[in-house]
C-alpha cells in the first residue's frame, strides 16, 4: 500500500505544471519594463497591479487627471449604468491603461486639452499605445460602432452582390441618421457600404446586418459584430444595434475602438471606402426616386494632411464620438474619443489635436499595446499577456504563450513518464526480492 501511494504522488508532483504568471495571477510587466519609460504616475508606474475603483470602491493611488476644457452645459438624457469593472478586462494592453485618468509615457509634452470624456492614441502599425484618458472606461459608441460592423461584414460580403432593400430594414428611429435608401431599392453592396461609411446611414447599417446575419437576419448580424469584438480583444464593447443607434447594454471604450478601428484599416477596401470623397446613390425608376450624390461627412480627410479616414457619430446619449487615423514620416497613428462636446472643438479636430500630439512622441513611447486578433481568445485561461516591447515584431496571436506553454507542459510530461517507469521497475524489483 504505501508502495503504490508513493507511486502515485511521485506521479501527480511530476505531471504538476510549473506555475507561470498567467497561472498564477502575476500582473502583466509594467510599461516602463518593456520601454524603459514609466507612464505618467498611476499605480501600475509603482510595480502593481492597480485595484479598480468600481470593483473595489478604493483607489490604489493618486489618478492623474486629464486635460480638458470647459464645454458648454447640454440637456442630455441620463447616462446609462455601465457593466461592473471587471478588473482583468481593464488591464489588456497593460497595467498602466487601468486608469479613469491620464496615461502617457513620462517626460513627453501634455497632450492637448479637449472636451471628450475618454480618449487612447496608437500606431496602427505597431499596436503601440502612446497615451489616453480613462481608455477602458465604458462608454456609448454612437455611430463608430459602424466600425465594428465594417470589421465584421466586409470580409463575408462580395460588393457587386445586388441586394433589395426590405421595409425592416427601413425600420430606423426617426430623425436619425439615413443615406436615402428607399424600400424595394437594389442597390449593390459596395453602394450600401459607401451610404454607411460616408454618411452614416442606419437603414444601410440593418441591410448590411441582414446580408451578413444569415438565417437570423440583422439579430445575427449583432450576433456576429459580438463575437467579432471578443475575437479582437474589445471585451468592454457590446453591440446591441448595427447602427450604434442607443440600445440598452451597448457600450465601449475607447481602447476596444483602436482594436476595432485597427482590424478595419487592415482592409484595403475599407481604407479606399474611408476616404471616398462622394459617391452617387442611383436612381430607382421602380420607386420613382432620382439618383443623387453623398459626400463623405468625416471631415478629417479634407483638412488634415495625410488623413487616412475614420468615423464620426452622436446621438443625444452618447454625444460626439470619434475615430480617425493619418499618416505621416511613415507612421500611422490612430486616435478614437468618445463623450465630447462640439465646442469649443469638433470631434474630428479633438481627434486632429490628438494625432498631431502623438506624431510629436518618440517612436519608441508607449504606455501599453493593442492586443493582436485571436490572442486573448486562444488562451482563455491565461491573463493578458505582457506588453511587448515597443518596435519589436509583432507576435501571431497568442503564438508565444501557446508555443512555450507546449513545450514546458511536453517536457513535464517526458519527465513525468521516466520517473514513472524509474519509480515501477524499483518497485517491481523490490516485489521480486520479497518472500
Amino acid at each position: 500500500m504505501r508502495a503504490a501511494l508513493l507511486a502515485v504522488t511521485a506521479s501527480a508532483v511530476l505531471l504538476a505544471p510549473t506555475p507561470v504568471a498567467a497561472a498564477t495571477g502575476t500582473a502583466p510587466t509594467p510599461v516602463a519594463a518593456a520601454t524603459g519609460t514609466a507612464p505618467t504616475p498611476v499605480a501600475a508606474a509603482t510595480g502593481t497591479a492597480p485595484a479598480p475603483v468600481a470593483a473595489t470602491g478604493t483607489a490604489a493611488a493618486a489618478t492623474a487627471r486629464c486635460p480638458t476644457v470647459p464645454a458648454p452645459a447640454v440637456s442630455r438624457p441620463p447616462r446609462p449604468s455601465p457593466p461592473p469593472a471587471v478588473p482583468e478586462q481593464r488591464v489588456v494592453g497593460g497595467a498602466g491603461l487601468a486608469t479613469s485618468g491620464l496615461v502617457v509615457p513620462a517626460g513627453v509634452g501634455v497632450p492637448p486639452a479637449i472636451t471628450a470624456t475618454s480618449w487612447l492614441v496608437a500606431d496602427l502599425d505597431t499596436g503601440q499605445v502612446l497615451g489616453g484618458c480613462g481608455p477602458h472606461e465604458y462608454g456609448t459608441p454612437a455611430s463608430v460602432q459602424k466600425l465594428l460592423l465594417a470589421a465584421t461584414m466586409l470580409p463575408r460580403l462580395d460588393p457587386k452582390q445586388t441586394v433589395t432593400v426590405t421595409a425592416a430594414d427601413m425600420d430606423i428611429e426617426p430623425g436619425s441618421s439615413a443615406v436615402g435608401l428607399v424600400e424595394g431599392g437594389r442597390y449593390t453592396v459596395e453602394t450600401v457600404w459607401l451610404g454607411l461609411l460616408l454618411n452614416s446611414g442606419n437603414e444601410a447599417a440593418n441591410v448590411l446586418a441582414r446580408l451578413g446575419g444569415g438565417a437570423d437576419g440583422a439579430a445575427g448580424g449583432v450576433r456576429a459584430m459580438n463575437e467579432q469584438a471578443h475575437r479582437l480583444g474589445a471585451l468592454q464593447t457590446h453591440a446591441v444595434t448595427p447602427s450604434g443607434l442607443d440600445g440598452k447594454g451597448q457600450f465601449t471604450s475607447a481602447y476596444d475602438l483602436a482594436l476595432i478601428a485597427r482590424a478595419c484599416f487592415a482592409e484595403p477596401t475599407f481604407r479606399r471606402y474611408a476616404l471616398t470623397e462622394q459617391t452617387q446613390i442611383p436612381a430607382q425608376p421602380a420607386q420613382r426616386t432620382k439618383g443623387f450624390q453623398i459626400q463623405n461627412e468625416n471631415q478629417l480627410i479634407y483638412r488634415y494632411p495625410g488623413a487616412l479616414g475614420g468615423k464620426t457619430g452622436f446621438t443625444d446619449l452618447a454625444r460626439h464620438t470619434y475615430v480617425g487615423a493619418a499618416q505621416r514620416d511613415g507612421r500611422r497613428l490612430v486616435v478614437t474619443l468618445l463623450g465630447a462636446e462640439p465646442a469649443p472643438l469638433r470631434g474630428w479636430e479633438q481627434g486632429a489635436a490628438l494625432l498631431d500630439w502623438g506624431f510629436t512622441l518618440p517612436r519608441d513611447a508607449a504606455v501599453g499595446r493593442l492586443v493582436e486578433p485571436g490572442e486573448l481568445t486562444a488562451t482563455p485561461s491565461a491573463a493578458p499577456s505582457e506588453l511587448a516591447a515597443p518596435g519589436a515584431p509583432r507576435p501571431a496571436a497568442a503564438s508565444g504563450p501557446v508555443h512555450n506553454s507546449s513545450r514546458l507542459l511536453w517536457s513535464v510530461t517526458a519527465l513525468s513518464g521516466a520517473g514513472v517507469l524509474l519509480l515501477g521497475g524499483l518497485l517491481w524489483r523490490r516485489r521480486r526480492r520479497l518472500p
